[in-house]
């Protein structure tokens, strides 16, 4: 891995240096090593790349003096089916156990991971630790589907089974991490509900919603499915398990939104002799392709741990690996975990 004083020095060199798992994801290497590059141009970021060194070197050429980047090698590899667990605690030369711990010894501001989303949860749990008071870390992911600020939605993913108090913490992280982000003194907050009304919903939301209603919060009761693109919420809370459902779905269908319009553009524009996104331009649509773009807004930030960690698409390329990059970065700037621990969840 190197000597920590050289990492160190590079650091200071820039106003950070964030750490990216070279080896998770689908299309790694090459377009995690393409979004990499993109991002350390474009943000001004020194970049860590952890994985497989002589590939990572072929694959930076000669990016690597020119933009500052390191490599670090990962002798072990967590795969999507692995257990987190299990695979976190016998892997601890794999590039998820590395790059948190690179965060943990302050060597990089943030660690971005488009690898096993468990085994990212776990490694950040068992290497930075949760801030004091906190019961369960958070998915936080934006939904860009409404023309007006994105919404956060919470818990989308890290937390399967939840019980009423967590959902109320997790509508505290979300109110801090949207209101520091994105300027929002008062952020509304929403639970997900099959109704509106307050004995709408299983025990868990029914209880969550009697207890979010004597918090301090700008709680503004349930939201339901077919709202969530509606600009009515800042920040939409639920448990991990729907949360991801949500989520998946509204990719799904941005894919099939996305390829129908490829569809649509091609055919007109062959009779227009436009370009597609010319086309979509034209037509007003092309704002709509890029909100339902999962690429768009890169991933997702792991909120409630010591640490600024970015759970990126598991089908993340070089666009999405980019702005999940530039997330850690604005994650970073904003100081979001201090502004978290001084919420005080004792």
């Amino acid at each position: 891995m190197g000597k920590k004083p050289n990492r160190l020095r590079i650091l200071s060199e820039k106003e950070m240096l964030i750490a990216v798992d070279a080896a998770g994801g689908e299309y790694a290497p090459r377009e995690i090593v393409k979004g990499a590059i993109k991002a350390a141009q474009e943000y001004d970021v020194d970049i860590i790349l952890v994985g497989n060194k002589a590939v990572l070197h072929v694959l930076a050429g000669h990016q690597i003096k020119k933009l500052n980047l390191q490599i670090i090698e990962a002798k072990e590899f967590i795969a999507p089916n692995e257990s987190p667990m299990k695979a976190v605690r016998s892997k601890p030369n794999s590039s998820i156990v590395i790059g948190t711990n690179l965060v943990r010894d302050g060597i990089a501001s943030a660690f971005v991971s488009a690898g096993n989303t468990g085994a990212v949860v776990v490694a950040s749990l068992l290497s930075l630790g949760k801030i004091k008071g906190i019961e369960r870390p958070a998915l936080g992911s934006f939904l860009d589907i409404t023309t007006a600020t994105p919404t956060l939605l919470i818990d989308a993913g890290a937390n399967a089974d939840c019980r009423p108090s967590h959902l109320v913490q997790f509508a505290h992280l979300g109110t801090t991490y949207v209101k520091h982000l994105l300027d929002i003194s008062s952020p509304r907050v929403r639970l997900l509900s099959t109704g509106e009304e307050e004995t709408k919903g299983n025990r868990l939301i029914q209880e969550s919603y009697s207890l979010l209603k004597a918090t301090n919060l700008n709680f503004i009761g349930s939201i339901e499915g077919q709202d969530i693109s509606k600009p009515t919420a800042d920040v939409i809370v639920t448990d991990g398990f729907t949360g991801n459902i949500v989520l998946k779905t509204i990719e799904g269908l941005g894919d099939t939104f996305v390829n129908l319009l490829r569809q649509v553009g091609h055919v007109f524009s062959t009779a227009y002799h436009l370009q597609g996104r010319n086309l979509l331009r034209d037509l007003g649509l092309g704002s709509w392709v890029k909100r339902v773009d999962y690429r768009e807004y890169g991933g997702a930030s792991l909120l409630g741990i010591n640490g600024n960690i970015i759970v990126a698409h598991g089908r993340s390329q070089a666009k999405a690996m980019n702005n999940a990059i530039g997330l850690a970065k604005q994650t970073t700037e904003r100081d979001i975990c201090r502004m978290i621990r001084e919420e005080g969840y004792e």
